[in-house]
């Protein structure tokens, strides 16, 4: 709680102060009852007018009055370093509601899974040795297991101070991460609290200084240290006890009552009796009411021990003949009366009002079945949790209809505690007949608190996702998304987007409140008002839009149908509830989420779901939207198509690590989905500044890129061709997305990386040619182009001519299996396999040799005749274009290689700065008409075919607008780098046809010459030498300018002085200029004019002193008074600049070296994709006869209307069996890579010591059954040996009685001692 909130507080939190004294007799000092003096008081209490009776008995409510609280804000105990605590003085009659907002709005307490209440008395030093045990080993630890509150009187003694040590001593052991968990509160009166007016201060206190002496009194004593929050409980008293009781039940009935977050069960709330003296049968009695359970230490002592004995010693009265209890006229059963007041009169005999005492603990038989023993003595303190949860199962089934599974609570407070352990152990076992209907709230607790365990259990006894999983449900998944996560900004960002679109054009879209309005509480309590502002307030609609929300239908109901109705009060707080606190997640959004994140690699999500097309424009699908929305959201009811990538994706957007990855286990495509996974989470990341938020995302996406890499490998070693298809093939769950697309938007570098990636690359980089072809022969056969036909060049799929007329497979005829009458990819191997698995009977051939299709698993046959070989063809309306010679087949396969593209556009690109030096150097004429030559009119030529090579590819990429398409084009750098060549070239060839510019255009030319010759970086970025060095070399330019930053800031301190001191006065700008920055500059190469520097050197150059010469550019002549100064500056100059600068520099030249060379592999792999798909899409024809590919696409686009196949790269569309075969196989290999992995975990040692902890755990605790059973031995061994001896006594007895008395004694019982004493 800061100091700027804290202003509200004294006006909704009251003290309470007696306002009327009321003499208690008992005291000597004549106080008050409340126990302050008269003096304080400033009326006295009367019977009646005439003063005849005075009032004796002293009541909170009527002789005290309420002021607003003095003492709030943070309590810091002076000399502990303990954390600041919250505190607050409250009256006894305050609302339950607001205490328990304050605590979790502004005090930030963790929502409680679980409340345990501990009520006990006696001083510290009463408390046994097994109970601070038991606090320590079962009940902090339970608490911490379950994310539970404690609390406490909040005192520094008693049970207080024990539950207090037992936090602090459990911290020890724990981290301050797990610890914080347990919220430990202590409820106390105020009048007890010592030196209680060190809190006090009107306006807050922030901290409030308290000094803890440790020496309390009787009557009041200091709060303890180890606390969180106290909440003092005013009643008007001073050192009375028993002020909070009643606020107290208030406070935890309230509890009970509310909901742990997003779960489907109330808080649960404990009671623990731990000794206790007769006060405190009051507050026993009041929480049994209330129904709340109650676990009672036995053996603790004081009232737990009576409770204990009552339980289990006093029976009811015996039923009569006729059925009924024996009951005397118009009184309860006095036998259970006399037998409760003979066990209240053996543990408290001093007391008093025993009649009182007795009445109550009646009234605590009567509701004994909330009431469990704990025997902690004899139980230990190890499954303490465990008895927790059995009592508040026992107490909840109080309440169960005969339709409901007893279980089902107890299932429930399992997984709110996130105690799957107790699950498996007691409700999954088999023993119990588990239906949907039990296990889907349970599900949806899981899943929204992010269990992933539960989740696994509740799937793997019998829950179906599909069943479970609708629209509607995965929207109010959505919908629980914390507001402060990245994923929900994002979707509270397209949300407002919508409202204010929708405000804006009110024509085209009216927002339904249908999802929004159904969770309106118009009442709305305190906790959600103060959840809008700063301050509580209430807030009760107006008749008129009451009426308007009684009378119209939840599914037409509309936002501008109730601003109309509305006042601006009741605008305002329904527009900050619509915006804050309620549903606000519709499919739409999360659709429109997921389209910002994954760009263009994919579909959109959802779309279909709504009734959108994916190609409409963003106008027409918000429209259609709505009029889904207003029409009563149908879609919530249906089930999800893919349950478990929706859960995946769902998990992902929340940084759920363990829950991502469990529902990365159960979907299909694997590499894919963690592919998707990781490219998610890296766009969510760039959302994050640098915070521990934005590192977990990371580690995260690159997790879900190690997965995908390791199980793409598994699949590449098992079966390579099957793992080509995985790379290539079109998703449907990812809305036809592929794996290499996905893996490059992802930035998955590590995965491109894998040996089975690299290898299809080659593939298609070498196309039918033989892998690892020598480069000159490819060079020779491109300059002499006859020899692609001879045997220079190796082809893969070259066959002996008697092997011809066979029948081979070819991919399945579409639009994006070709370019110029070639499939989009030529890999023989998968070819090769498809047709050694086909079925022979399905093949058809031809006598004439004539092609006939069968289409078998989304595959064609064919068949050709001799001396012909099958060639790569897509097929147009329906027919099979015909056969090539082999001259043709041959010439393609060698031209339309990428790696022969590659080549043709180096050479020519060579060719083409060849030209371009020549122009420059040798044929650069002037201006018309003498010029220019015809060897610039070339190169202008030349320049203009890279021009038009880089307008298609601008368009090749075409998104849904031109806009997009640009955007998507300037994105790539080198990119960038040829338009800024093109720009410079147009410029510089403008000037040049000018006289007056001429030189100028001349110098943009040459400028621009480097920019092409640059570019043959990126060229070279496919050898595999140089392809690194590239890379450690743009690293090295980055650390570059940071020196560089350094290098300007010392050469411009040092010239600006160095020419101050040399000349007083020189007004050449241009002289100035070089002495200032190009001089020092050339220092640091060792260029160091002395005699020019040094006035003691004899300078050869003529010089004046006279201004008027000086100001018409002459030299001025050196200042000599400062010639010591000056090289001074030189000499500290160079040894800054070439030791310490030129060292940092090569310092780290050398770091940057060593970092990235050894990644530097991994990056060359990466960009060796985009370049193989670059030299892919080109045309065959390099620059400037691309001209030629360029008019052929012209006429194919605009007048044959061929569709470009060169939009999406790499893809390959499987449909039915093939399909499903594909997912099977990369499914395996998902699970021998998980048991690969799990095998893997099992082996390292934190797992080793896991098993060796509990397995000394489960010995230590048969040691301590052998002992409990040694000890019951002894105990029976005893009472055997006493009655052998007693029945040996009555036989001598009984044989001497004849002669006369016997002289032996009777025997006695041995001692037998207790297992705990032994030690």
């Amino acid at each position: 709680m800061g100091i700027a909130d804290k202003s509200w507080i004294p006006d909704y939190f009251k003290k309470r102060v007696c306002t009327t004294f009321v003499e208690d007799t008992s005291s000597s000092d004549g106080l008050c009852q409340c126990g302050s003096t008269r003096d304080t008081h400033p009326s006295v209490a009367l019977g009646d007018n005439f003063s005849t009776a005075i009032v004796s008995l002293w009541d909170s409510a009527q002789h005290s009055s309420e002021q607003p609280t003095d003492a709030f804000g943070e309590l810091e105990f002076t000399g502990t370093g303990k954390r600041h605590s919250h505190f607050l003085r409250l009256s006894s009659t305050t609302e339950p509601s607001r205490v328990f907002n304050i605590m979790r709005e502004h005090w930030k307490l963790a929502q409680p899974n679980l409340v345990v209440s501990v009520v006990g008395g006696g001083k510290s030093l009463d408390v046994k040795t097994w109970v601070r045990e038991v606090l320590r080993q079962g009940l902090v630890k339970a608490a911490q297991s379950t994310g539970a509150w404690i609390i406490t009187g909040g005192l520094n003694e008693g049970l207080s101070k024990c539950v207090g040590e037992a936090v602090r001593d459990y911290a020890t052991a724990t981290s301050a991460v797990t610890l914080s968990k347990v919220v430990l509160i202590g409820i106390t009166p105020w009048g007890l609290v010592q030196d209680s007016q060190q809190l006090v201060n009107s306006e807050g206190s922030f901290p409030a200084k308290y000094l803890v002496k440790y020496t309390s009194t009787l009557q009041s004593c200091y709060l303890n240290n180890n606390h969180k929050a106290f909440l003092l409980v005013d009643d008007g008293t001073i050192r009375r006890e028993g002020g909070e009781v009643g606020f107290r039940a208030r406070l935890e009935d309230y509890i009970s009552r509310q909901r742990t977050g997003s779960a489907s069960i109330d808080i649960p709330v404990l009671n623990m009796l731990i000794s206790g003296d007769a006060s405190m049968l009051e507050l026993l009695d009041i929480a049994l009411k209330n129904s709340m359970p109650w676990l009672v230490l036995a053996g603790s002592g004081g009232l737990a021990n009576l409770v204990c004995d009552i339980i289990e010693n006093v029976q009811s009265a015996p039923v009569s003949s006729n059925g009924a209890a024996e009951k005397e006229e118009g009184s309860p059963n006095m036998e259970l009366r006399e037998r409760l007041a003979e066990k209240v009169n053996q543990y408290f005999p001093s007391e008093q009002d025993m009649d009182k005492l007795v009445d109550k603990a009646l009234s605590i038989y009567q509701n004994k079945d909330l009431i469990c023993i704990y025997n902690g003595e004899q139980e230990g303190a190890d499954d303490f949790d465990t008895v927790m949860l059995k009592v508040l199962v026992q107490a909840s089934k109080r309440h169960i209809t005969g339709d409901s599974n007893p279980y089902t609570d107890e299932l429930r407070l399992a997984v709110t505690w996130n105690r799957v352990d107790i699950a498996k152990s007691e409700l999954f076992n088999g023993n119990i007949d588990w239906k949907y209907t039990d296990l889907k709230d349970s599900m949806t607790d899981a899943l929204m608190n992010d269990k992933p365990q539960f989740v696994r259990l509740f799937i793997d006894h019998g829950l179906n996702i599909v069943s479970y999983l609708t629209y509607g449900k995965l929207e109010d998944l959505y919908n629980s998304i914390s507001e402060n996560s990245q994923a929900g900004k994002l979707l509270r960002h397209i949300l407002n987007e919508r409202v204010n679109e929708s405000s804006n054009d009110q024509k085209t879209c009216r927002i339904s409140l249908y999802e929004n309005l159904y969770k309106v509480t118009w009442q709305m309590p305190y906790n959600f008002a103060t959840d809008l502002i700063d301050f509580p307030i209430s807030f009760t609609p107006s008749d008129a839009l009451f009426k308007i929300m009684r009378d119209t239908p939840l599914s037409v109901l509309l936002f501008q149908d109730l601003a109309s109705a509305m006042s601006a009060t009741e605008h305002y707080f329904f527009t900050c509830g619509i915006r804050t606190k309620l549903s606000m997640c519709e499919v739409n959004q999360v659709s429109q989420l997921l389209e910002y994140l994954l760009g263009e690699v994919c579909q959109p999500f959802y779309k279909s779901v709504l009734g959108v097309d994916a190609k409409s424009t963003k106008r027409k699908a918000l429209k259609r939207v709505c009029q889904v929305l207003q029409e009563g959201c149908s879609y919530r009811k249906n089930k999800c198509k893919d349950p478990w990538l929706c859960l995946f994706i769902w998990a992902v957007l929340q940084n759920r690590s363990e829950m991502a990855i469990f529902c990365w286990e159960m979907c299909g495509e694997s590499v894919l989905t963690a592919l998707g996974g990781c490219k998610l989470l890296r766009e969510l990341s760039k959302q994050w500044i640098e915070t521990e938020a934005k590192v977990s995302i990371k580690d995260l996406a690159q997790r879900f890129e190690n997965m995908a890499h390791d199980v793409f490998s598994m699949c590449y070693q098992t079966k390579a061709s099957d793992s080509f298809k995985l790379l290539i093939r079109k998703s449907r769950l990812w809305g036809d997305a592929t794996c290499l697309k996905m893996a490059m938007a992802a930035d998955a570098r590590i995965f491109f990386s894998n040996d089975g990636v690299q290898s299809l690359l080659s593939e298609i980089w070498w196309g039918e040619m033989e892998r690892g072809t020598e480069l000159w022969k490819l060079v020779l056969t491109m300059i002499i182009p006859p020899l692609c036909y001879t045997n220079l060049i190796k082809f893969r799929n070259e066959k002996d001519p008697a092997e011809v007329e066979k029948s081979v497979m070819i991919p399945p005829p579409s639009e994006t299996d070709c370019h110029y009458g070639e499939t989009v990819f030529s890999f023989a191997d998968i070819k090769n396999h498809e047709a050694e698995q086909e079925d022979s009977n399905n093949i058809r051939r031809s006598a004439k040799g004539l092609t006939v299709r069968s289409e078998t698993h989304g595959l064609t046959k064919m068949t050709f005749p001799r001396f012909f070989l099958p060639v790569k063809g897509t097929p147009v309306n329906g027919k099979v274009k015909p056969k090539r010679i082999f001259l043709l087949s041959r010439w393609r396969q060698y031209w339309y290689a990428p790696v022969s593209s590659f080549i043709g556009n180096v050479l020519m690109y060579f060719l083409f700065l060849f030209l371009y030096a020549y122009v420059l150097l040798v044929d650069f004429k002037k201006p018309p008409p003498d010029g220019p030559a015809v060897s610039e009119y070339v190169l202008y030529f030349w320049v203009f075919t890279f021009v038009c090579e880089e307008i298609r590819e601008a368009l090749i990429v075409r998104s849904k607008t031109f806009a997009q398409s640009l955007m998507l084009y300037a994105q790539d750098v080198w990119n960038k780098f040829d338009i800024l060549a093109i720009s410079l070239f147009i410029a510089g060839l403008c000037c040049r046809m000018f006289n007056w510019s001429y030189n100028m255009g001349r110098g943009i030319l040459c400028i621009d010459y480097m920019v092409f010759t640059l570019r043959l970086i990126h060229i070279f970025a496919v050898h595999r030498q140089l392809g690194p060095k590239i890379i450690i070399l743009v690293k090295m330019i980055k650390d570059a300018f940071f020196f560089l930053f350094f290098l300007a800031v010392w050469l411009s301190a040092y010239g600006v002085a160095n020419q101050a001191l040399l000349y007083a006065y020189d007004p050449s700008p241009d002289r100035a200029f070089r002495r200032v920055l190009y001089r020092p500059y050339l220092h640091i190469f060792g260029h160091i004019p002395v005699e020019e520097i040094d006035t003691g050197k004899i300078w050869d150059r003529e010089c004046t002193d006279n201004l008027t010469l000086i100001n018409e550019g002459k030299e001025p002549c050196r200042d000599n008074s400062h010639n010591w100064l000056v090289v001074i500056l030189l000499v500290i100059f160079l040894l800054v600049t070439n030791i310490l600068l030129v060292n940092l520099l090569i310092a780290t030249f050398s770091y940057t070296f060593s970092k990235v060379q050894e990644r530097s592999d991994t990056y060359w792999k990466f960009q060796r994709y985009n370049l193989i798909v670059e030299y892919h899409s080109r045309p065959i024809l390099a620059p400037p006869f691309i001209i030629l590919s360029h008019i052929n696409l012209f006429i194919k686009r605009n007048f044959c209307k061929v569709k470009s196949t060169k939009i999406q790269h790499f893809a390959l569309d499987l449909t039915g069996t093939e399909a499903n075969k594909l997912v099977k196989w990369e499914t395996l290999q998902k699970e021998n890579f998980l048991a690969f992995e799990s095998k893997k975990q099992k082996g390292t040692d934190s797992e080793r010591l896991k098993r060796t902890s509990a397995k000394v755990d489960g010995v230590l605790k048969q040691v301590g059954e052998i002992r409990d059973v040694h000890r019951r031995l002894r105990t029976l061994e005893s009472e055997m040996e006493f009655c052998t001896s007693s029945l040996q006594w009555i036989m001598e007895a009984l044989s001497q009685s004849s002669t006369g008395k016997g002289t032996k004694a009777h025997p006695t019982r041995k001692v037998v001692v207790s297992a705990s004493l032994e030690k």
